[in-house]
């Protein structure tokens, strides 16, 4: 038995319920074939989305595998996340500090290497990482609008969010953000007081959950 898809909104692309995520993918020491063969075995249960951020370094590995057999690509949902800049990691690394970067120039910037990196013409789902305590929530619009009438992206939205952020940057943009990706689990559960999932009822999106194993502890 499979597992169902659905839209996180109306209309927007499906997703699958399961989503296999790839923080710590250059810790499984996978060739690209291992790779490949654990997506066609992710996709043979059900699980076709895939998710990724510039800071988990996953892309260009993910990336290498896919090229291997480019057909899987049409197969699989493609998240990605922008808006993290680490000291000297990788070609948007930052200069000087750590620090967020919400910019329009950035996230168009970061989107295009995640477009090479993952070799594929389009992101299904494009997140903003992380709050940026010093956004412009219109300049997120623009950036969104750029990517989403090119075609580089299909859908748009946040990541650890809160319910206040999310309405700001809603507020600027015409599109709608169709989820906010949150961390959930039995030993995280601030999601559920914090009025984040009365916000995605009320507006009618569904929220995606970030490691809802707790990582594994016990």
């Amino acid at each position: 038995m499979t597992l169902s898809r659905a839209p996180l909104t109306r209309g927007c692309p499906e997703f699958s319920r399961f989503i296999a995520g790839f923080w710590r993918l250059n810790h499984w020491g996978m060739s690209p074939r291992q790779l490949l063969a654990f997506v066609e075995q992710c996709v043979e249960l059900g699980v076709t989305t895939m998710d990724h951020a510039f800071v988990y370094s996953s892309e260009k590995p993910f990336g290498d595998a896919l090229a291997i057999k480019s057909e899987l690509r049409r197969q699989v949902e493609i998240v990605t996340k922008c808006g993290i800049r680490p000291v000297g990691f990788g070609p948007l690394g930052g200069t000087a500090v750590n620090h967020y970067d919400s910019s329009s120039q950035s996230i168009i910037t970061s989107t295009e290497n995640s477009l090479r990196e993952l070799r594929t013409d389009y992101i299904d789902l494009l997140l903003i990482h992380r709050p940026d305590y010093l956004m412009h929530a219109e300049e997120i619009a623009s950036a969104f609008d750029t990517l989403l009438s090119s075609g580089k992206v299909r859908a748009v939205g946040v990541s650890n969010f809160s319910v206040q952020q999310f309405a700001l940057l809603q507020q600027a943009c015409d599109q709608r953000l169709v989820t906010n990706q949150v961390e959930f689990s039995p030993y995280n559960t601030a999601a559920l007081d914090s009025g984040l999932f009365e916000q995605c009822q009320t507006g009618g999106i569904s929220p995606m959950l970030w490691s809802c194993l707790a990582g594994g502890r016990s």
